[in-house]
């Protein structure tokens, strides 16, 4: 199940989602016109002399169901969604009621997330695969993260956004989307996303004619890699499964089992820290790579990690 980070920033725009929602409509009584039997008591009540017993009950009776249907009328969308009265349409079968209603819009994601984690006994298998479905749909993760951006919490449009884009590594507008929020928290420069992961770099990426190099560790780990460092020869080993890459520092050319390769440019080192050519060591371990120029970002990821 996916992370809850983003479904708490989602919860506190949930009311406004379905506050439109003709499901959740609050009923306004003001300027209602009396019920009929209402002013029919009224009429027939003598002022200021007794009733006899039977009208009395009659009016009570008719006192009562009206405290009854006020009581209902007060009902609020957060009534509806998360009280666990399981006799009525508070609890899951109204949650199931209502996802119906919102499941393609930014709320349907956490209403889906509170069926799956406090219904779960409830649900059949068909209907717990809708709601996984649901909660990782990318369109309504990057709706919902454009809704709390336009309410000013950029921060959590941020995190909601991430989610969007592991929910659909190869779609460059979810990078571009991210990459806005990023430029509204003053955070610029070149980033590197692996299979929908942002990889925390020790130096940002350098950009060198035209190609990107990145942290040769950062990247080769991310791909699963196992990755080797000789001082001596100032050669860098990275293996994954039947595929060896040896590079060797300020050399244009590196060796794919056993292969000459050329480089676009040889891999540097920047304050201690040795940085290779991201399309290469990618593409020679299998992986796909792009690059989002809007937001600056170097997008690596693998078919397989991607479906």
């Amino acid at each position: 199940m996916k992370k809850k980070t983003w479904v708490i920033a989602l919860t506190c725009i949930l009311a406004i989602s379905l506050v439109g929602s003709p499901v959740f409509a609050k009923n306004d009584n003001k300027g209602a016109k009396p019920d009929k039997k209402e002013e029919v008591s009224k009429q027939n009540k003598p002022s200021g002399k007794p009733v006899n017993d039977k009208t009395e009950k009659i009016n009570n009776s008719e006192n009562q169901k009206q405290q009854k249907a006020k009581e209902k009328e007060k009902v609020t969308v957060t009534d509806a969604t998360y009280t666990d009265n399981k006799r009525g349409p508070q609890g899951y079968k109204g949650l199931l009621h209502t996802i119906e209603n919102v499941k393609d819009k930014p709320a349907g994601a956490v209403v889906a997330e509170i069926l799956l984690s406090k219904y779960d006994a409830h649900l059949t298998d068909e209907m717990r695969t809708e709601l996984e479905a649901i909660i990782e749909a990318e369109a309504a993760l990057s709706e919902a993260a454009d809704l709390l951006d336009k309410q000013g919490s950029v921060t959590d449009a941020v995190y909601v956004q991430k989610e969007a884009i592991k929910a659909n590594v190869k779609n460059l507008d979810g990078y571009k989307q991210l990459g806005k929020y990023y430029k509204k928290l003053g955070k610029h420069g070149v980033k590197l996303f692996v299979n929908g992961e942002e990889s925390a770099l020790a130096v940002p990426p350098v950009v060198q004619d035209g190609n990107t190099l990145v942290p040769f560790r950062t990247i080769a780990e991310a791909l699963q890699a196992e990755v080797n460092w000789n001082e001596k020869t100032k050669t860098i080993t990275i293996t994954k499964e039947d595929i060896t890459i040896k590079l060797i520092l300020g050399s244009k050319t590196a060796l794919v089992n056993g292969e000459n390769k050329q480089l676009g440019v040889p891999s540097t080192t920047v304050k201690g820290t040795t940085l290779v050519p991201a399309r290469f060591v990618s593409e020679a371990l299998g992986a796909e790579v792009k690059w989002e120029a809007e937001s600056g970002s170097v997008v690596v990821y693998e078919e397989e990690q991607s479906k």
